[in-house]
């Protein structure tokens, strides 16, 4: 099982004196850490007008990463697909392949929050059928040698030559799946998927009820399974202090920082995205006697490292680690990310191994 960084670049706290320009610098110098310590990918959100997050580029701050790292996969976290005409995505995208040697881990979704797509004209009602179409194209774009057409609802257009073509083939995209229908997306064309563990324990019981439906679902197509992702929140502990400091920034996070992005209202939430509902009320209600290893890693090393194992029994294929939520200081981000590689990540095989006997 292979270890990743991840961020959604949560500035949104009351009071923060963390600027969003700042933050963006030390995102930066983070996914530079992770290649330097041996972690295998660094995936970057995406998040508009100062909301959830800060970092509205991926592609670009990864692009920039591309050129001063040596092995570490890129990945957005996620692109929010309905937000750009996908003709316009899959020649950045593949662009960032090529050039980078073909360390794109490309994933895409759908979003969640009706202020980030209002402000551009895009109504969140109809992400569904956009995301459907646009996932469509992006895999013609980077598969067809030939121009290719399309003429769906949202987007219409003939004989385009999308150009250059990725460094990989296939650019194999990551769905980001919090729902059975993009789940299903997922195993009917072949796709790799990437949960966020405790929106798969809400909607399937658990992380590992949700791989296996996945598994199932790629079967009933007659696909193989692909790569199985999930995210966990983490913060490594060597006392009650240190535990109950974690506790309370993931707390704040949900509340602070988050919620607010999430549709809860039944009665003006999209049909596709009324779970979020059950969501908002959960994080709403959470305190920290409630947090548990559905969605957050925090404690010991043998606790992380136990908990780890299960997530890799599950079927899961990496695990990208949020290491930054919470308004925690970059030195402390920066430590934790090297103690997480030198103290949990070698109890499990996967590249980072293949990367320490280079070094």
């Amino acid at each position: 099982m292979n270890f990743g960084y991840f961020t959604l670049s949560d500035n949104r706290y009351p009071h923060n004196p963390r600027t969003p320009e700042q933050f963006v610098k030390e995102i930066y110098e983070q996914c530079v850490w992770a290649d330097n310590i041996g972690m295998h990918s660094a995936w970057v959100g995406e998040h508009h007008f100062n909301l959830l997050g800060v970092n509205s580029a991926p592609h670009i701050l990864l692009a920039q990463l591309a050129g001063a790292t040596h092995h570490i996969r890129l990945a957005p976290a996620i692109v929010v697909l309905p937000m750009h005409h996908p003709l316009l995505v899959a020649e950045e995208w593949a662009t960032l392949d090529l050039l980078s040697g073909g360390r794109v881990d490309f994933a895409a979704g759908r979003g969640y929050d009706t202020k980030e797509y209002q402000p551009i004209g895009v109504s969140l009602d109809n992400s569904l059928e956009m995301f459907r179409e646009g996932m469509d194209i992006l895999w013609q774009a980077w598969t067809s040698e030939a121009p290719i057409s399309y003429h769906g609802k949202w987007y219409q257009f003939e004989d385009i030559d999308v150009r250059p073509k990725p460094h990989q083939k296939p650019l194999r995209p990551f769905v980001a799946s919090f729902s059975p229908p993009t789940m299903e997306m997922a195993a009917k064309n072949d796709w790799n998927i990437i949960y966020a563990p405790f929106a798969a324990a809400m909607m399937y019981g658990s992380l590992a009820e949700a791989v296996k439906l996945y598994q199932d679902a790629c079967a009933s197509h007659s696909n193989p399974p692909r790569r199985a992702n999930c995210s966990y929140f983490i913060h490594i502990c060597d006392s009650p202090a240190d535990e109950q400091y974690a506790k309370e920034g993931m707390i704040s996070y949900f509340q602070d920082a988050l919620v607010d992005s999430f549709p809860s209202d039944l009665n003006t939430a999209p049909p596709t995205l009324r779970y979020f509902v059950e969501i908002v009320n959960t994080l709403n209600h959470m305190d920290t006697s409630k947090l548990s290893t559905k969605s957050v890693l925090i404690g010991s090393v043998d606790h992380i490292i136990s908990a780890l194992k299960e997530v890799e029994a599950a079927g899961i294929s990496e695990v990208i680690l949020y290491f930054n939520v919470g308004r925690k200081p970059h030195a402390m981000v920066m430590e934790q990310m090297q103690r997480f590689m030198e103290e949990i990540a070698p109890e499990f095989d996967g590249a980072h191994q293949e990367v320490a006997i280079a070094d």
